[in-house]
Order: structure tokens, then C-alpha cells, then sequence
């Protein structure tokens, strides 16, 4: 779809926003829309009414706001049910974060809802006119918006917009009818450009899907399709090469503690990524209080978060340093035998929440851990070394394949996403001239 621009600009006296069409005003958001700040929390008192809560991560992670949305149950006074009930067309926006970017996420009421307060930390706005509200919300999505709202938002580890800062937001502002226009055509085109984003995001799904069935069958049944099977007597492996065994964990591997007893080790964490080293100087994250009571990690040792099964993972280390006492750590004992083929086993282990059915303790607290008695008796398959060299080779060259479609998928999710956005600002700022653009 081609754009055309409007026949004539004026300056419009903003330096980054530059020339407007002709006919349009500048106005700042407090003489075009009122807006308050809610002080909802999400607590519930006995001397309160019970409301459905539309709470931040409603507004951050909704375009629009539906009234079949799963909202938290709460309570709010009489006078808040009065002042902070959403209206169809309100708009709302996050007004603060630990995250300068979060900040100016906007949402809008779609349509009518039952009972629905807004919550903490969010702020509403309205200018009474439904038609103005959607294209208010437009603007606040624009980069424009973005720019003020990030340079208006200093702050440490607290990051946030005040009233006065809400109030000067630059709403570039055509007549009515136009705005309705606008706002008519962006929500065509970002329903379009939303849709084939789905469909990108469906085929990595599938992607990852393919890489998981792929490893757990090659790692199992091998590379030859024709050779002869039988039963593994474990029911997570069912049928093996003939010619392989199954053997337990402990007859392979040796488990190993070793404590470092000093400080000035590098700190390593294992992440559903892999083994990563960990930043103590910036003091973000968990950190502990004394790193000589870490264990040693060696280059070549499989490393375990045996201790939540459901989020945790496995890898090989590529580093040396120290890490959580309460990890495992162990080394293959066995000569015969190819690391990366029991790497693969082993986060199979985890992404196919095999480990999670072997595990014991308390899973919706995240301590869901595999046992060091299980863990020994696992049964896992034993084909010779050079088959499991083969199997490396052919699972690292097909994951390399599958990787790189799923990055070059990504990325154009991403040029999606910035020509979304590129054409929201375009739109609400008159650079192009959609007044009479029809779905294509």
C-alpha cells in the first residue's frame, strides 16, 4: 500500500516532531483529555466491595481491554468504584516501572465491562469523546510518545512519569472526523500486521517442536532406520537399536563436590540458556554473601538445577569458577563415551519434563527436585562411541539448520513489529495522509 503525503505542512514548533499538515493543532494532553492516576491496590478489606481489578499487566500486555479478560478479583472503596471504573474508550497507560521502557504502554477500553476498576500504578485518561480517545491512544503508541515519555521518566531503580509530565504529553491533533479516520485505518493495519506476527511467532512454535521430537528420537532410536529394535525397559527411551545397552546414571557418571573455601572465583549461574557468568558488580539479581562456600565448576562438568525441576536446566560448562552448593555437579567416568551426546540426553531430561516425573517436593513453590538416589538409577541408552559421535555431528548440523530459521523468523517479527510502530507514528503525526485508505 502506497502513502501519499498531506498537500500542505506548517511548522509545528516542536523540534523532533517538525512540519504537521496544514490544518492540524499541537496541543498538549491536559487541554485535550482529563486524566487521573489510580491508587487501587490489589488488596482486599472486609469494608470494601468486591471489583474486578484491571491491573498492570492487563493494560501492558492488551492492545484493548474486553470484558472476558481474566481479571483479579479485589476490593475498592465507594469513591474509588466512582472515580476509577473504566468506561468504554477510556485509555489507560503505565505510568511507572523498574523499567524506563515500560513506561507509556497504553491500552484501551474496547468495550463495555462489568464491575472493572483500574489499578495501581496506571493512569486513565478521557476526553469524553470516544473518537478522540482511540486516536489519543494511537499517539501514545508512537515513537514520538516514547521519546518524550523516556526522557520525562528519570529516576535509579525507579523509573516514572509525574501529573505535570502526563499533562505536557504532544498530542498533534486533526479535526474529529480525521481523527476517526486514522484511527479506523491503524486499526485495520495493525489487526493485519498483528496477524501475520502470529503466524511467524506459530512457525517458531513449530520450529522448537520439531527440534525437541528430532533429538529425543535420534538420541533414542539412532540414525538407522532399518536397524533392528528392541524393548529398553525404560518407558521415557521404549524401543532401542538391538545392538545398544541401557545403562544407569552411576555406572556412567560420578557425581562432585568440591567447595573452593575463597573468594575471587568467577560466579557462574545455569540458565534455561545455558551456564552464564554471573554480574556481582552491579548488584542486580540474587547475589550471595559469601562465595567460598561455593563449589568449583570445572571446564567439561555437566552442571544441574536438580532443585526446581520445572524452570531449571543442564549444561556442559565452558568455564571455570563457582556456583550454588545446592546444584549438581557431575563428570562422565566412562572413556567410551561422547559428552555432547549426554548433553542432549540430559536437557531432553528437562524439556520434556521427563526429570519433572521422577521428581519429589513441593512443585508450585519451585521445589520440585530430582533426588540423588532417582538421579543415579535414571536409565538412559548406551549405543558405542562412535555412533554417538555420529548422532552429535548429524543433531549439532540440524540444529544449526533449525536455529537459523528460527533467528531469521524472529527477525522479521521484529521488522514487523518496527514497521508497526514506524506506521503508527507516521499516521498520527500527518506524515502520511490515510484519510481515504481502504484494506487493501
Amino acid at each position: 500500500m502506497k502513502f501519499k503525503p498531506y498537500p500542505k505542512y506548517k511548522e509545528s514548533g516542536i523540534e523532533w516532531l517538525e512540519e504537521i499538515p496544514e490544518h492540524w493543532e499541537i496541543k498538549r494532553l491536559r487541554f485535550v483529555a482529563d486524566y487521573k492516576n489510580s491508587n487501587v491496590d490489589k488488596k482486599s478489606y472486609e469494608d470494601q466491595s468486591k471489583v474486578r481489578l484491571c491491573n498492570y499487566t492487563d493494560v501492558y500486555y492488551n492492545e484493548f481491554i474486553k470484558n472476558d479478560m481474566d481479571f483479579m478479583v479485589a476490593t475498592a472503596s465507594k469513591s474509588e468504584i466512582e472515580t476509577m471504573s473504566l468506561l468504554i474508550g477510556d485509555v489507560i497507560m503505565t505510568k511507572d516501572s523498574e523499567d524506563p521502557s515500560d513506561i507509556g504502554i497504553p491500552t484501551i477500553v474496547a468495550e463495555e465491562l462489568d464491575n472493572v476498576v483500574c489499578g495501581y500504578h496506571l493512569t486513565i485518561i478521557s476526553s469524553g469523546k470516544v473518537g478522540t480517545n482511540r486516536f489519543i491512544h494511537r499517539v501514545i503508541q508512537s515513537d514520538i510518545s516514547k521519546f518524550y515519555f523516556k526522557v520525562m521518566s528519570p529516576g535509579m531503580t525507579r523509573y516514572g512519569l509525574n501529573q505535570n509530565s502526563i499533562g505536557n504529553t504532544i498530542i498533534p491533533l486533526p479535526n474529529l472526523s480525521e481523527q476517526k479516520a486514522i484511527a479506523n485505518f491503524l486499526d485495520r493495519e495493525t489487526i493485519r500486521i498483528d496477524s501475520l506476527i502470529k503466524e511467524k511467532e506459530k512457525f517458531i512454535s513449530l520450529l522448537k517442536e520439531k527440534h525437541l521430537v528430532l533429538i529425543n528420537h535420534v538420541i533414542t532410536k539412532g540414525l538407522d532406520s532399518t536397524a533392528k529394535m528392541k524393548d529398553s525397559g525404560a518407558d521415557w527411551i521404549g524401543k532401542v537399536p538391538e545392538h545398544w545397552a541401557i545403562k544407569k546414571v552411576k555406572h556412567l557418571f560420578e557425581i562432585r563436590k568440591r567447595i573452593s573455601g575463597e573468594e575471587g572465583y568467577p560466579v557462574l549461574s545455569i540458565t534455561q540458556q545455558g551456564i552464564k557468568v554471573k554480574d556481582t558488580v552491579s548488584g542486580k539479581g540474587q547475589l550471595s554473601m559469601d562465595y567460598a562456600k561455593y563449589q568449583f565448576v570445572e571446564v567439561g562438568d555437566f552442571a544441574m538445577n536438580h532443585m526446581d525441576l520445572l524452570t531449571g536446566y543442564v549444561d556442559l560448562s565452558k568455564f571455570h569458577g563457582v556456583t550454588s552448593p545446592d546444584y549438581r555437579f557431575f563428570s562422565l567416568i566412562d572413556p567410551e563415551t561422547v559428552d555432547r551426546y549426554y548433553l542432549y540426553l540430559m536437557q531432553i531430561g528437562y524439556k520434556n519434563k521427563i526429570f519433572f516425573g521422577l521428581g519429589q517436593g513441593v512443585a508450585n513453590n519451585g521445589r520440585w527436585r530430582l533426588q540423588t538416589d532417582s538421579f543415579n538409577n535414571f536409565n538412559i541408552p548406551y549405543p558405542d562411541k562412535t555412533e554417538q559421535q555420529k548422532i552429535v555431528d548429524y543433531l549439532d548440523n540440524q540444529v544449526i539448520k533449525i536455529n537459523g530459521l528460527i533467528k531469521e523468523t524472529q527477525n522479521s517479527i521484529e521488522l514487523l513489529k518496527e514497521h508497526r510502530t514506524a506506521l503508527i507514528s507516521a499516521a498520527v503525526t500527518g506524515k502520511i495522509d490515510v484519510r481515504n485508505k481502504e484494506v487493501a
